[in-house]
């Protein structure tokens, strides 16, 4: 091979391992933009309210009980009786819980960023089955029960936006601050005025109340109940849904997506995991089961710019092919700075798309961004080769590249597909194109670019 070619192949191959550290640099300043962007939503949640996470509604039972115990006098030897008290809760989950909520979210802007949050409109009810005397059936004589109370865990109480009052039967009865129970943390409880006489025969308790939940991020909800269904709707088209257990039923549309989860005992096993929960300290299990959907955007345009970078290594190899190929097969001279300068052009539309995509749609900024860049090399381009005819050829093939990696972006699931297709597809053009080029005589003069 001519010695000429291989000086021109390493010089092209040495730029575009040059060209790479713009766009190393780029990709700095897409994580750098994105964790200050992060930060920012951090501060909107901070001075709003986080993720939302629902555990309950539980009833909790609190009880004193008498504990006897034989013991030896240290100095006499002889026995005794000693009586002393421990204090204890009873849990009951609810034997059907229905979970019914209306979201809607709303953008809140600080500078350039913006921070989704959601505004749930909630109804929960069902019921509990207590059995009698609380399920004790061993020494009741010296057991004494406090007043029992419905507990609800919500992670995040400053979100809560209504006056919570939890209907039971007949009675309104107001909810108190504060979940009254460390295991659910933060949250609100509500005491029910129950009568000693009722705690010796079996019970069923209705609830139901109403709750407007502020949050940002996500939205989920402990299964707690033998039989738990919920039904959310929401304004968001783009729902990701999180939690150990998916809808059973979903509708995703351009307006918003409707959802239903339904769940049972056999499926949760939550009575275990209370029971682990509450004897045994392990609360990762009961906490940890649970289901929802999240408001963040899955894909935004830090994370389709770092997709569209992360090809900028083929884009520069693909657009530098054709434009040797242009110069071998049309006998042209092109300077390795002129090859530079292209490359530095196709660098700069990773930097504008980013900086537009910040302040706009990702589909508009990309074709700015592309369009700005085809047009720039395209001008260029014509008066290398010296014809506006090879310019335009050049421009069309190099906005079909564009528009071939924006197709790549859009179609997740077969990137990998159309990537392979696509280089396949020029390959199989360059070897064409090329199939009678004499290459031992590409060293014969050649006309200045």
């Amino acid at each position: 091979m001519n010695r000429n070619l291989l000086i021109k192949l390493g010089a092209i191959a040495a730029l575009i391992l040059l060209l790479m550290v713009p766009i190393l640099m780029i990709d700095g300043m897409i994580e750098e933009r994105q964790s200050l962007r992060d930060g920012v939503l951090e501060d909107i949640a901070r001075s709003s309210s986080y993720s939302q996470k629902i555990v309950g509604p539980l009833l909790v039972v609190p009880y004193r009980k008498t504990v006897r115990e034989w013991k030896t006098h240290d100095k006499t030897g002889e026995r005794y009786l000693e009586e002393s008290e421990v204090g204890g809760r009873l849990y009951f989950l609810p034997e059907r819980l229905s979970v019914g909520g209306d979201i809607r979210t709303e953008l809140r802007a600080r500078g350039i960023y913006q921070a989704r949050l959601f505004h749930s409109d909630s109804h929960l009810a069902g019921h509990f089955e207590l059995p009698a005397n609380f399920g004790v059936t061993e020494d009741l004589g010296d057991y004494r029960f406090g007043e029992p109370f419905v507990s609800v865990g919500i992670s995040d109480i400053r979100g809560i936006k209504n006056n919570l009052v939890l209907q039971q039967g007949e009675r309104k009865l107001p909810f108190q601050p504060g979940s009254a129970d460390p295991l659910l943390g933060a949250g609100v409880h509500a005491p029910l005025p129950m009568a000693v006489a009722d705690v010796h025969q079996g019970q069923r308790l209705e609830f139901a109340f109403d709750l407007l939940l502020q949050g940002t991020g996500e939205l989920s909800i402990a299964p707690v109940g033998r039989e738990t269904q919920v039904d959310l709707g929401a304004d968001w088209p783009h729902p990701k849904f999180i939690g150990e257990y998916l809808p059973s039923e979903r509708e995703i549309s351009g307006d918003g997506f409707t959802a239903r989860w339904q769940t049972s005992f056999f499926a949760t096993n939550m009575e275990e995991a209370l029971s682990e929960c509450a004897y045994g300290g392990e609360c990762n299990a009961f906490l940890g089961r649970q289901f929802g959907v999240s408001f963040v955007d899955p894909v935004d345009q830090y994370l389709k710019s770092d997709r569209a970078l992360k090809y900028a290594l083929l884009f520069i190899t693909l657009t530098f092919a054709g434009f040797f190929l242009f110069e071998v097969l049309k006998r042209l001279a092109v300077h390795p700075v002129q090859y530079g300068l292209v490359g530095l052009s196709l660098a700069m539309f990773y930097l504008l798309l980013l900086s537009l995509a910040e302040h706009m749609a990702f589909a508009r900024a990309y074709a700015l961004a592309a369009s700005a860049c085809v047009l720039l090399i395209g001008f260029y381009v014509s008066h290398v080769l010296h014809s506006w005819l090879r310019g335009g050829g050049f421009t069309a093939a190099l906005a079909g590249l564009y528009a071939m990696l924006y197709a790549l972006l859009s179609a997740e699931d077969y990137a990998l597909l159309m990537g392979s297709l696509l280089v396949f597809g020029l390959l199989a053009a360059v070897m064409v194109l090329t199939r009678r080029l004499d290459w031992y005589g590409l060293g014969k003069p050649a006309v200045a670019a």
